[in-house]
């Protein structure tokens, strides 16, 4: 699928939309060990959403929530197929959250990370995607500081506007074949950075650390991106850890983020090589991915979900693996 494809029929946008108090109720499920659909109310149209709760699953504590933005053309229950995110979430405990972007809202399903009415707070997609997120909180026993945030493609895009946009909401960040955030403010320079990346990363990031306000803090981010992938240049994989690494450094207060050495490796076939950027602790609060063979798909992921690529290192895993490690500051 190539970047005009996805966004060429995107180029009107749709209305900002306001989640609202007055979201649907989302009962406890009868029994745990399966998925419940849920949907918010909004100033347009309910969003419906697609939630995995495990077997584990106990009201009487408080449990990890992964939330996972689809990609273009994709749906929850595509990309929970291809990640293989209901199995890794009922063998770790933890309850799983999958937004649906319907075509009502963008033709091609994409989240519309490129149109300025969806990239700030209290209002358009990430005001949606918060308010899933806030719904759930209430209506499940979620631990606050463990409450994680992720996407593919466009939905990586969209995860990092929502980041920003909530940073005392989410933990932690995990961004597979995304850009940077903000990258674009409409479809002809989305079409652009797409295929050759080019934002200026130190700039984005000095935004984005400005757009959280007071609210501002070094979130923790995973970036994975193949090294082949045609419709998101890597370059856009660089650039988004690298704005990342700028965001979290001028929240600590420092110049920059330290390297903290790379490793590489090889998983069915494909090479990986991964780097850390550390924050004055030596903690590693950028890892950045290439996986040298890989496309745009998910790595590791199961062939019965579209996007998908068997070989290579299980994206699945290692974002897990990232929020486990990644609990809100001062939560250990």
């Amino acid at each position: 699928m190539s970047a005009v494809a996805v966004l060429a029929a995107c180029s009107a946008g749709r209305p900002a939309e306001r989640a609202t108090a007055a979201a649907a109720a989302v009962p406890a499920p009868a029994r745990a060990g399966g998925w419940v659909e849920g949907t918010l109310a909004g100033a347009g149209a309910a969003r419906r959403y697609a939630l995995y709760v495990p077997a584990a699953y106990d009201p009487a504590r408080r449990h990890m929530l992964v939330v996972l933005l689809h990609g273009c053309t994709q749906d929850p229950e595509d990309l929970a197929r291809g990640t293989r995110i209901a199995a890794h979430a009922e063998r770790e405990g933890f309850l799983a959250l999958l937004p649906e972007q319907p075509a009502s809202a963008n033709p091609k399903k994409c989240w519309n990370w490129y149109d300025p009415a969806h990239q700030g707070r209290d209002a358009g997609e990430p005001a949606v995607v918060e308010g899933m997120t806030a719904q759930v909180m209430r209506e499940y026993a979620v631990d606050p500081a463990r409450v994680h945030l992720a996407g593919i493609s466009a939905g990586a895009a969209m995860a990092s506007l929502v980041a920003v946009a909530y940073p005392e909401r989410y933990a932690a960040l995990a961004l597979h074949s995304g850009l940077a955030w903000r990258a674009a403010g409409d479809v002809m320079t989305a079409l652009g950075v797409m295929a050759k990346g080019g934002g200026d990363a130190d700039a984005l990031g000095a935004a984005a650390f400005a757009a959280m306000g007071a609210r501002a803090r070094a979130i923790p981010v995973l970036v994975i991106h193949g090294g082949k992938d045609a419709v998101v240049n890597p370059a856009n994989g660089r650039e988004g850890a690298r704005q990342w690494a700028a965001t979290g450094a001028r929240a600590l207060g420092v110049a920059s983020l330290q390297p903290a050495g790379e490793d590489a490796g090889e998983a069915g076939g494909y090479r990986w090589t991964r780097r850390c950027h550390a924050d004055p602790a030596g903690r590693c609060l950028v890892e950045e991915w290439v996986v040298h063979e890989l496309g745009h798909a998910w790595s590791g992921g199961a062939p019965e979900g579209t996007f998908t690529d068997a070989r290579g290192p299980d994206a699945t895993a290692e974002m897990v693996r990232f929020f486990r490690d990644h609990p809100a500051d001062g939560a250990r």
